[in-house]
């Protein structure tokens, strides 16, 4: 298989719409933290925010992961053209499998960090059912 400048650059777009959606889950993410703290900020003792909490900490650290490892796919994505320009294939080719490994590493977290905002969906629904 050859590898040629286009390849990598094919990765360019995938990898920026990957970023507006990291960035709106962020924004979204920060929103319902600054909603919440006004929440506890009136009554502590909600036991529906204080659930919350632990599933907060794991979506910012899981969001931080996927941007980093996207980053990295992105940073190697542009070596990967630098090295093809420079007409070193066969190192080309490595780093070009890193580019799609860190993709995919965040893609998985983003599949997991989606898990965990269902299941934070989920503790609200229950708790509007406790209420009826």
């Amino acid at each position: 298989m050859e590898l040629t400048l286009t390849t990598p650059a094919l990765l360019f777009p995938a990898i920026s719409l990957l970023f507006l959606s990291y960035t709106n889950k962020f924004l979204a993410l920060a929103s319902l933290i600054r909603t919440l703290y006004q929440d506890y900020t009136d009554d502590p003792s909600n036991r529906t925010i204080n659930k919350q909490l632990d599933n907060l900490h794991q979506r910012m650290k899981l969001i931080k992961h996927m941007q980093g490892a996207g980053i990295m796919s992105f940073i190697f994505c542009v070596i990967d053209m630098f090295l093809l320009y420079m007409q070193l294939h066969c190192c080309a080719f490595i780093v070009f499998g890193l580019c799609l490994g860190f993709l995919l590493l965040s893609l998985i977290i983003c599949l997991m960090e989606i898990k965990i905002s269902v299941d934070a969906l989920g503790l609200q629904v229950q708790a509007m059912e406790d209420k009826k």
